[in-house]
């Protein structure tokens, strides 16, 4: 399979796990739905593939490290603090972090990992919602 194929289908599978796990956020009227965890996937994904095969030297472990910190980032911005001292928003930080994470494995072409990982994930949402 050429290179460039192989590249494709790393991000079209980051791209189906993000929107399975954000269409299960859609659902339950989260803030954080389908566009959102598929863009986080598919980015996480696309500098995956590009750190792995863009560049023939340096250290391309720095990307993922770079991709763990930027998404903390964008997860601390939908974390609230309530006035009752109640925190809202940490599932869907949470959320958005192991979806790039996610991503970020399926870039690299560990997709067993990446899809065990986004079915746990849907796993433990989907629970969630039942034992409401």
């Amino acid at each position: 399979m050429p290179i460039e194929l192989e590249m494709v289908l790393r991000i079209l599978l980051a791209l189906v796990l993000g929107g399975v796990i954000g269409f299960q956020r859609g659902r339950a009227e989260k803030p954080a739905g389908a566009r959102d965890l598929i863009l986080i996937s598919v980015g996480a994904a696309l500098f995956t593939v590009v750190s792995i095969y863009g560049f023939d030297i340096g250290d391309q472990t720095r990307v993922a490290a770079g991709i763990v910190t930027g998404i903390g980032f964008l997860g601390a911005g939908v974390i609230l603090r309530r006035s009752e001292g109640k925190v809202k928003g940490l599932t869907t930080a949470a959320t958005i972090w192991v979806t790039a994470g996610i991503g970020l494995s399926a870039g690299a072409g560990m997709y067993i990992i990446a899809t065990v990982s986004a079915f746990f994930v849907l796993a433990v949402l989907l629970l969630h919602d039942y034992l409401k």
